[in-house]
């Protein structure tokens, strides 16, 4: 992935609210927003055009209003933003983010058997790929 999609918190909520909706216009998300997060709509419209400039969504006209859908996907973002963090926080060290995740938090069980898993598919995949 080329492109850096590095999202606030706030950029990210209206761009899950996208993802989850497909599409949605100004209104539509600024009534899903306002209550938790007081925001104006031409607040809104002004960090809709922004992810616009940045392609990160678009929008079309119906009728008098513009309705807004998400060029990116969330695993897109992820990735960006993951890679950005352990870029500029753990200097590129992912064995130094995974741990740091590992002794954070109470990590379960069943999430370490999920890791686990997930690392026995990596490494198939890359002996598959020999």
């Amino acid at each position: 992935m080329s492109q850096k999609h590095q999202l606030t918190e706030l950029q990210l909520a209206i761009v899950r609210l996208l993802w989850a909706r497909g599409e949605a216009t100004v209104a539509e998300l600024w009534e899903a927003l306002h209550e938790e997060r007081g925001l104006a709509q031409t607040t809104l419209a002004t960090i809709l055009t922004r992810l616009e400039r940045r392609d990160v969504v678009a929008h079309r006209a119906r009728a008098r209003q513009f309705v807004y859908r998400a060029l990116v996907s969330a695993e897109e973002v992820q990735h960006s933003m993951v890679s950005e963090l352990t870029e500029h926080l753990f200097e590129g060290d992912v064995p130094a983010l995974v741990n740091h995740l590992l002794t954070a938090q109470d990590v379960s069980p069943g999430d370490i058997a999920r890791i686990r898993e997930m690392l026995d598919a990596v490494d198939q995949t890359k002996e598959a790929a020999k």
